[in-house]
């Protein structure tokens, strides 16, 4: 009886992590890749937290005492005129930051990786990428990482060779994305979980 009730819970545990790997970002669902990503909700910032949300090593030690520009500007270690030129992109991440993951999510209730970009993509700078994280990695001007700029992607590989993650790089080795544990946040591609699985990066193709 012991023997059928742990094959029953290995087998369930199988099941389960063949569904996670099945579920990332970067697998190919049968969709056009110029898919639209649906119809975004009204403008409202939906941000509860007066600050940026990041798990980024350098960011724990951060005071934020400005408005919600200035704070950004503070996390990034630039200028806040620098944020001010690119105030849509921002006012665009503190609409969505906190956000939960959610695989195939495309509404405030969650979303993954690729959704989460298309989106920001589709909305900031009126360009349409495709759907994964692995074809939008197949359709980018590959970047050496000395030579990214706001607005390029990250891409990531967790789950082995295939790129399975992406994100939007964005000042300082700092990127947004959409964490499986913590939503949408703001990120360092220096700290070792990150680097460690950095893959590719690179602007989109127009």
């Amino acid at each position: 009886m012991l023997q059928l009730t742990s094959y029953k819970v290995y087998h369930l545990v199988f099941i389960l992590c063949g569904a996670l790997l099945l579920g990332s970002c970067g697998v190919r669902k049968k969709t056009n890749t110029n898919y639209r990503y649906g119809k975004l909700e009204s403008s409202k910032h939906r941000n509860t937290s007066k600050v940026p949300v990041s798990d980024a090593s350098k960011a724990r030690s951060i005071s934020y005492s400005g408005n919600k520009l200035d704070n950004y500007a503070q996390l990034l270690g630039v200028n806040s005129r620098d944020i001010s030129k690119s105030s849509d992109l921002y006012l665009f991440i503190d609409d969505w930051m906190g956000t939960p993951h959610r695989m195939g999510g495309l509404d405030r209730n969650g979303m993954d990786c690729s959704a989460f970009v298309g989106l920001l993509y589709r909305e900031v700078f009126s360009q349409d990428l495709p759907r994964t994280s692995r074809d939008m990695a197949d359709n980018v001007k590959r970047k050496y990482e000395n030579q990214l700029r706001e607005g390029d992607l990250v891409f990531f590989s967790f789950g082995g060779r295939n790129i399975d993650h992406v994100g939007i790089y964005l000042h300082n080795g700092k990127f947004v994305h959409v964490s499986t544990k913590k939503g949408v946040i703001i990120s360092d591609l220096k700290d070792t979980w990150y680097y460690r699985y950095f893959k590719r990066a690179g602007s989109p193709k127009t």
